[in-house]
């Protein structure tokens, strides 16, 4: 297993090093091999699919452009820092592009502590998603409201704090807590109206 892992990294290695001196056989194989990954991570954040394509794009074009400044720090450590370039392409793309939606609670909400519900509810413990396909997981995760999505994926996803997401995105941390309530609340519907539509 070891040897394995060993080729592994030497041909990631191998790969890096020619990517730097211009081969661009190299950079297509980085492409292709990482294309669908980083799509994933960007589409969690953008909903619609040209967007994606051009933050990916931009993103590509960074990832390039910067390959000097990565080290290699072992097998997977060159996924996880083009995962963050995306990561960080797509939400400067939201910060310019979007509305956020960002809107804080009435006087009638209160902010509950996050809990492993996906509401954020007690009372909303019995709600199901080991049976629901993760295609149609992400379908309504898309579906939220921009500010909702990042700060939802940010939170469960990234597993960033509130102050980490208010940072990023140029909001308060109030501003995090409350899109956080309202996207768990929002999903929580979507979920039980997947299992109504299904029963």
């Amino acid at each position: 297993m070891s040897l394995l892992r060993n080729r592994i990294a030497d041909d990631e290695t191998s790969l890096i090093r020619r990517a730097l001196k211009g081969d661009g056989k190299a950079k297509y194989e980085i492409y292709q091999k990482y294309v669908r990954y980083l799509s994933a991570i960007c589409s969690r954040y953008i909903s619609d699919d040209e967007d994606v394509r051009d933050i990916l794009q931009d993103a590509f074009l960074k990832i390039f452009s910067s390959l000097q400044d990565f080290r290699y720090q072992g097998q997977g450590s060159l996924k996880a820092w083009m995962g963050k370039i995306v990561l960080n392409e797509s939400l400067k793309f939201l910060r310019k592009n979007s509305k956020m939606t960002l809107v804080g609670l009435s006087d009638k909400e209160d902010i509950l502590p996050d809990e492993d519900s996906l509401s954020g509810n007690p009372a909303a413990d019995d709600i199901r998603t080991d049976d629901i396909p993760s295609s149609e997981i992400h379908r309504m995760i898309r579906e939220l409201p921009d500010g909702y999505r990042a700060v939802f994926n940010l939170y469960v996803i990234e597993g960033l704090s509130h102050r980490e997401i208010a940072s990023r995105l140029g909001i308060r941390e109030a501003s995090s807590a409350s899109q956080l309530h309202r996207a768990k609340a929002l999903l929580a519907t979507k979920i039980r109206e997947w299992h109504k539509n299904q029963g």
